[in-house]
């Protein structure tokens, strides 16, 4: 984005307005890398409140705003009060889906098309030219669903209390951060290093963490502020001890989908919504509308629009897409959003009275296929880190076919590389060795493995068969269907791959133990998230499976007992040290040309094998849904449709 464009011309396609009230926002950057997010005032004359709260025992609304509220410009128009959005989660820890819709309040935000960091819980955030400090000043006035002062008080818990609590948090941040409090409102978060993407890590998913713990709630269960009373808490509660009791309440208990946000109604929020049924005490989970919000619109409306939201607890995705062809579904796009049920959700359009909303996804791969180059058998390691050997699987794979049958013909050929309209896209690396030649991958695989045995079968250095199991989630059917025809591909050019369904957790313990031969995924990292989550590009995180073995020495993610570190090899070391570079400076030019040079290490490298660029994909809304974004990305990173402001949407009865 240049300097010279007009700031209309900028945001125009997302019409969104900030604060107590704003003309709008401002978002600078220099050469040196410093750069501030912050907004203007604007005056709202007449706040008003929703009918469900008439009767209500309840401050006025202009008292429980807030002095300097959050206004929304929405995208269609200014909404009318009420309704029920109806909505559904699939069996009982799809937790996701929750995070996605009624808990996206931080400190700061995505921009509705992704394109730059916005003012949210903070109305201003300043960052040091180092890259280390970050200087957020809340909104005065702001509070808690229970009327209770949201003030720096609340971060200073969160950070001092719960993550740098050795006894809640046994593992410490990979960038360890502290915090310096100036008043109710101002604090800054210092980072032991440089962290160029704080603000960006800020507004994913976890970044709620900075919001989500109200301290004069949640001292009670914390052994430091009620050392006289916290043993008998814990006996009440039936908790092992006071980090159990806390996390009961508070928080989420360490390898379980359990989180205190869906089930302890008592929890005080920032959200638009509160929960009122709990998830896990019967077949819906309910939200109703945040009698303190902090949000409204240009009208001076107390946001939300709509009025509660139930999430039907189903067992099975079939239950859901009959729900939604029923119009019986208002919005959603998980779960039933895949390319053989379009057609079926096309065809009820009209009885359902819902319409599609095209989604982009994130993802720059439908499947890949990661050998594992740090495999624990030596023999195994050799061929699996193979250069040829890679090249020469993914020349015998017709990857036209896979789109035609088990994408309905949506997609094109594609590995692992960023999406075209990236900063880092790189066509020689989106499109190597994907040409459908089985001579070509004859040719590659006998560099490799020349000997094959009398059914031309291939053969090991040792005389011994080759075999290897690719291992796949079972529930991912179209994922299976497509490793089916891969598996005969390799079979005509003598590779003998079995490919063996199974259950997530089990495949998971699997790679975590470094144990699997080759592991199917979906190619996460092809928009603004690319550079964020890079595990496709070098080994980034556990989640990079075909590198579990060098994750582990670079100890990026952590201590893994599981698995023996491997040291890598000098290009896969260069990378780490790039990415060490790129996660040191604030300045995004710095950091795309860094992150194009780890990407071109990564086309020499070939680290996995891609199959096709997934397509646009869908959800579904109610016709009279309005200001619901036409199109919206898709990612966890963009926890969609989170950042679009569900807050803003409602139900035209007109």
């Amino acid at each position: 984005m240049s300097e010279g464009t007009p700031r209309t011309q900028r945001h125009s396609r997302r019409r969104f307005l900030q604060v107590a009230g704003a003309t709008g926002f401002v978002v600078t950057a220099s050469g040196r890398g410093d750069y501030a997010v912050a907004q203007t005032p604007v005056a709202i004359e007449n706040v008003t409140q929703a009918p469900y709260f008439e009767g209500q025992d309840l401050p006025p609304v202009a008292d429980r705003i807030g002095d300097e509220p959050l206004v929304l410009d929405p995208i269609d128009s200014v909404g009318q009060y009420g309704g029920i959005w109806r909505t559904a989660l699939i069996g009982g820890q799809d937790t996701a889906w929750l995070e996605r819709t009624v808990n996206y309040d931080n400190l700061v935000t995505w921009a509705v098309d992704w394109s730059e960091v916005l003012p949210d819980v903070a109305k201003a955030v300043e960052a040091s030219e180092d890259g280390r400090s970050f200087t957020f000043t809340l909104r005065k006035g702001m509070m808690w669903s229970d009327g209770e002062p949201f003030t720096s008080a609340d971060v200073e818990f969160y950070v001092n209390n719960v993550r740098n609590n050795t006894e809640l948090s046994a593992a410490p941040p990979e960038n360890p951060f502290t915090i310096e409090v100036a008043d109710e409102q101002r604090f800054t978060i210092i980072y032991e290093n440089p962290n160029g993407f704080a603000l960006q890590r800020i507004c994913e998913a976890g970044g709620v963490d900075f919001t989500r713990f109200p301290r004069h709630y949640l001292e009670q269960f914390h052994k430091d502020f009620n050392p006289d009373g916290i043993d008998a808490l814990v006996e009440e509660e039936g908790a092992a001890d006071w980090v159990e009791l806390f996390r009961l309440k508070g928080w989420g208990i360490p390898g379980t989908p359990y989180d205190a946000r869906w089930t302890n109604v008592e929890l005080p929020r920032l959200h638009a919504w509160l929960l009122v049924e709990p998830y896990g005490e019967g077949t819906r989970v309910k939200f109703a509308r945040n009698p303190y919000y902090w949000k409204v619109d240009m009208q001076g409306q107390q946001l939300p629009y709509i009025d509660e939201v139930v999430f039907d607890v189903l067992e099975d995705p079939e239950v859901l897409l009959l729900r939604a062809s029923n119009g019986e579904i208002d919005f959603h796009m998980r779960h039933i959003n895949t390319p053989a049920n379009k057609p079926v959700l096309a065809e009820n359009r009209e009885k359902g009275a819902y319409e599609f909303v095209e989604t982009i996804s994130s993802s720059m791969n439908n499947i890949v296929y990661a050998l594992n180059q740090t495999h624990k058998n030596e023999a195994m390691r050799e061929i699996m880190g193979n250069h040829d050997f890679r090249a020469g699987l993914s020349h015998a794979i017709n990857r036209q076919e896979i789109i035609d049958v088990v994408y309905v013909s949506q997609g094109e050929p594609w590995q692992l590389c960023p999406r075209e309209q990236t900063d880092w896209y790189n066509e020689d690396l989106a499109k190597q060795f994907t040409e459908y030649d089985a001579d070509k991958a004859n040719e590659f695989l006998d560099k490799v493995l020349p000997d094959k045995d009398g059914d031309g079968m291939r053969l090991m250095p040792s005389g011994e068969p080759f075999s290897f199991v690719v291992e796949v989630t079972a529930d991912q059917i179209e994922r299976v269907d497509a490793s089916n025809l891969v598996m005969d591909y390799w079979k005509a050019v003598g590779i003998n791959a079995s490919l063996k369904p199974e259950d997530r957790s089990l495949m998971y313990s699997r790679k975590d133990a470094n144990e699997h031969d080759c592991a199917v995924w979906g190619g996460d990292g092809g928009l603004n998230d690319a550079i964020l989550e890079a595990r496709w590009y070098f080994p980034f995180s556990t989640e990079s499976l075909w590198a579990e073995a060098w994750v582990v020495w670079d100890e990026r993610a952590g201590a893994n007992p599981l698995t023996e570190p491997m040291e890598p090899p000098e290009s896969i070391k260069k990378q780490m040290d790039l990415y060490d570079e790129i996660e040191s400076t604030p300045d995004p030019a710095v950091q795309t040309e860094l992150f194009n040079e780890l990407l071109a290490i990564a086309q020499e490298n070939y680290n996995a094998i891609g199959i096709s660029l997934p397509a646009p994909g869908y959800g579904i809304k109610k016709v009279n849904m309005k200001n619901v974004p036409a199109s919206m990305p898709s990612a966890w990173l963009y926890p969609n449709p989170a950042p679009s402001h569900p807050e803003t949407y409602f139900y035209d009865e007109s």
